[in-house]
């Protein structure tokens, strides 16, 4: 497929290396370039993902660039292809530049020119629930009751005073530092309008249950976000386990190809479970 993309938008096919295989396929190219695969049937989801990255960068927050001296999106056997311009010797942001980063993407007005969607972190967890493989009934009989659960405390949850623009998937390798200093956002595909504590749970769990945060780096991001600590908040708990029950479902649904990624939703549901006790260490996959 990437050779297809390549051929049709006249990209240089040479070094390209897989960056990662999750819900776009990522590669890098060896002219500086980045190639972004997305699922079947997401053009609009891909044509959005451009329009947000001009803006964003319009608005002054530095965003990772498409290429536009090419066409796109392009779309090869249902699946749009996006190309990107790299991003260079770049490491994960640090727990401050992180909270500075959202606190100026939280304060940023909507765009006029195009509508943004609203966030719904169930969106497609059932069904990845459902229809994971290797997972023994009496788990899944537990995850889709514990999704259940979640999903009433959510709807309980009061409405949003005013929903801010979110990225959707905040943590530290998605907002990047290259030699300029200046942190840069990437993985644009779930910014869109909600609650900002989501934005902010990824780091807040891995100071409360997996401790891969320390005191001082946490306090650090709270100071940098203007002093706003979301584990105060009464609804961090339930945006908090509904995090981790993505980062089950999404190694769960992988479990079939890899036995690193079966391994570890084995791992992670008894975590859920009460099995294991905080704080967890959960691998990445």
């Amino acid at each position: 497929m990437l050779a297809k993309a390549a051929e049709v938008s006249g990209v240089e096919l040479r070094g390209s290396v897989l960056v990662r295989d999750g819900s776009h396929a990522i590669y890098r190219l060896g002219d500086d370039v980045v190639a972004r695969i997305g699922q079947p049937g997401s053009i609009d989801h891909a044509a959005r993902e451009l329009r947000i990255s001009q803006w964003l960068n319009d608005s002054g927050i530095p965003t990772v660039e498409a290429d536009t001296s090419l066409v796109q999106p392009i779309v090869i056997a249902d699946r749009p292809v996006t190309w990107w311009r790299l991003i260079p010797d770049h490491r994960p942001s640090s727990p401050r530049e992180l909270g500075a980063t959202l606190r100026t993407l939280h304060a940023l007005p909507p765009p006029n020119e195009f509508v943004i969607p609203s966030y719904d972190p169930f969106a497609g967890l059932e069904r990845r629930i459902v229809t994971a493989p290797l997972i023994d009934q009496d788990d899944r009989a537990w995850l889709l009751e514990h999704y259940a659960r979640l999903r009433g405390k959510y709807d309980g949850l009061p409405n949003i005073p005013t929903p801010s623009v979110i990225h959707g998937d905040a943590w530290q390798g998605n907002v990047v530092v290259p030699p300029s200093g200046i942190p840069t956002v990437l993985d644009l595909d779930k910014v869109s309008l909600g609650w900002r504590e989501w934005d902010l749970i990824q780091l807040a769990v891995d100071y409360t249950d997996f401790s891969r945060v320390s005191d001082e780096e946490y306090q650090s991001f709270v100071e940098a976000y203007g002093g706003y600590d979301v584990t105060a908040w009464n609804g961090f708990r339930v945006l908090g386990d509904i995090q981790e029950l993505r980062w089950v479902g999404f190694a769960a649904a992988r479990s079939e190809a890899s036995r690193a990624a079966a391994a570890q939703a084995k791992h992670r549901i008894a975590c859920l479970r009460g099995q294991v006790p905080p704080p967890w260490r959960w691998d990445a996959l």
